[in-house]
C-alpha cells in the first residue's frame, strides 16, 4: 500500500473510487463499442455519460454536451469556435488557466479581437462591482470566468456573474474544471451559454475525459474536423450536436471509467462538512507553523495555497515530497496572471479530496513546521 500523502487533487484526483479501474479494464478487454465508428453498438457509453453529466450540470439535453479528452479541449472548442471579429471585446479574469489565456492570446494576435483581463482580489476572486463596471463600459461579446480558482480555491458567484454578463449582451463561458463534482452547478438556470469540464479532477474519473456544453442557438465553428461515423458524404462537419464538435474516435475505455465514477458518486453523496473542517484545520495549522496562507472568503474548493517566508515554493515542495512523502504542487499552476493580484510570485498548493484523512492533514502541518524550523 502506498504510504505517500497525495494532496494534488486539483491537478488529478487520486485515489479513484472502487470500480473505476475495473470499468476501464473491462472496456479494453471487450469488443470495441464506439458508436458509429465500426464498433459493436450494444451500449453507448458516451450517451450514458452525457445523460449523467446533464443532470450534474443542470442542463436539459445531454445532446448539447460534446465529449472529448479534457477541459482544455472544451475551452479551445469554445474560444476558437465562438464567432468573434476584429474589434470585438472579450472580458476574462486574471484567475484564468492557460487553457483560456493561450487561445485568447492567439485570437487576439491573429484576428484583432480585444481581451480585457480583470484583476482579482488578494484571494483570487473578481469583485462584483469591478465585473459590472467592466461589462457596462466595454459591452463584450463574450465573458469568460472560472467557477473556482485552481490556485486559491476561491469560488465565484457564477449565477450572479452570468446574469450581469447576459444583461449587457455577452455570451457566457464558464470554466468548471475546478468545481464540477464539488460544487452544485445549474447551467440552464444560471444562463450559462458554454461550460467546459474535465472528468479527472473532482468527478473522480480517469484522465482523457472531459467536454463542453453548448446552449442551443449558439453555433461554434468546429476546431477539429474529421470522421463522425455518419453523414460521411458531407464535406463539412454535421450541424447537429454533439457530432458537430466531436471529430474522431472517442476515448471509450476512459469514459467507461468516468461513468463508473459518476455512478459511484451518485451512490456516495459528497459530505462537505468534514472536508471543510479539514481545510480549516490545515489553514490554521499552516498559519501557526509560520506560513502565509491565502484565505478566500465564503465557499471554496478544498484547495489551500501558501508560501513560507524565506523559502521558494519549489524548495518547499521538493522537501515535502522527498523528506515527508507528501505530494503537492508548486509554482504558477498554469494560471500566471493571478499572482500579481495575490502579491506573491508563486505558491505551494495542497488540494484535498473526499478521501483525505485528518491524520494526513496533521502530518502535513508537522512537516511544514519542521521545514520552517
Amino acid at each position: 500500500m502506498d504510504k505517500r500523502i497525495y494532496l494534488n487533487n486539483a491537478a488529478t484526483s487520486w485515489p479513484k473510487p472502487d470500480g473505476v479501474a475495473e470499468a476501464v479494464k473491462k472496456a479494453l478487454e471487450a469488443l470495441p463499442g464506439s458508436m458509429h465508428r465500426g464498433g459493436i453498438e450494444d451500449f453507448d457509453v458516451f450517451a450514458a455519460v452525457r445523460q449523467r453529466m446533464a443532470r450534474l450540470m443542470g442542463v436539459a439535453d445531454g445532446e448539447d454536451i460534446a465529449l472529448g479528452p479534457n477541459a482544455t479541449w472544451g475551452l479551445n472548442l469554445a474560444l476558437h469556435g465562438f464567432p468573434l471579429e476584429a474589434g470585438d471585446v472579450v472580458i476574462a479574469t486574471k484567475a484564468e488557466h492557460n487553457s483560456v489565456l493561450r487561445p485568447l492570446h492567439d485570437r487576439e494576435a491573429r484576428e484583432g479581437i480585444r481581451v480585457l483581463y480583470l484583476d482579482t482580489d488578494e484571494t483570487g476572486c473578481v469583485r462584483a462591482e469591478a465585473w459590472e463596471e467592466a461589462l457596462k463600459k466595454h459591452r463584450p461579446k463574450l465573458a469568460v470566468f472560472p467557477h473556482a480558482s485552481n490556485v486559491t480555491g476561491a469560488v465565484h458567484d457564477a449565477a450572479a456573474m452570468a446574469a450581469l454578463a447576459k444583461s449587457f449582451g455577452a455570451a457566457v463561458l464558464l470554466d468548471a474544471s475546478q468545481s464540477l463534482g464539488w460544487i452544485p452547478v445549474e447551467a440552464d438556470s444560471w444562463g450559462i451559454d458554454m461550460l467546459a469540464f474535465t472528468g479527472h479532477k473532482y468527478l473522480l474519473g480517469p484522465q482523457g475525459t472531459g467536454g463542453l456544453f453548448v446552449r442551443k442557438g449558439i453555433r461554434l465553428r468546429p476546431w477539429l474536423q474529421g470522421g463522425t461515423g455518419i453523414h460521411s458524404d458531407l464535406a463539412e462537419m454535421p450541424v447537429e450536436m454533439p457530432l458537430h464538435l466531436e471529430a474522431g474516435t472517442g476515448n471509450e475505455p476512459s469514459f467507461h471509467g468516468l461513468l463508473a465514477a459518476l455512478e459511484w458518486a451518485g451512490e456516495h453523496p459528497l459530505e462537505t462538512a468534514e472536508i471543510s473542517s479539514l481545510v480549516l484545520c490545515l489553514r490554521e495549522g499552516l498559519q501557526e507553523a509560520g506560513a502565509r496562507v491565502i484565505l478566500p472568503e465564503g465557499e471554496t474548493t478544498p484547495v489551500v495555497s501558501f508560501t513560507l517566508p524565506g523559502e521558494s515554493a519549489a524548495d518547499v515542495g521538493y522537501l515535502l515530497e522527498e523528506s515527508y512523502d507528501i505530494i503537492c504542487r508548486t509554482g504558477l499552476h498554469c494560471a500566471p496572471k493571478i499572482f500579481s493580484c495575490l502579491g506573491v510570485p508563486e505558491t505551494v498548493r495542497l488540494s484535498l479530496s473526499r478521501f483525505t484523512s485528518r491524520e494526513e492533514i496533521h502530518a502535513v502541518i508537522e512537516a511544514v513546521r519542521d521545514i520552517r524550523g
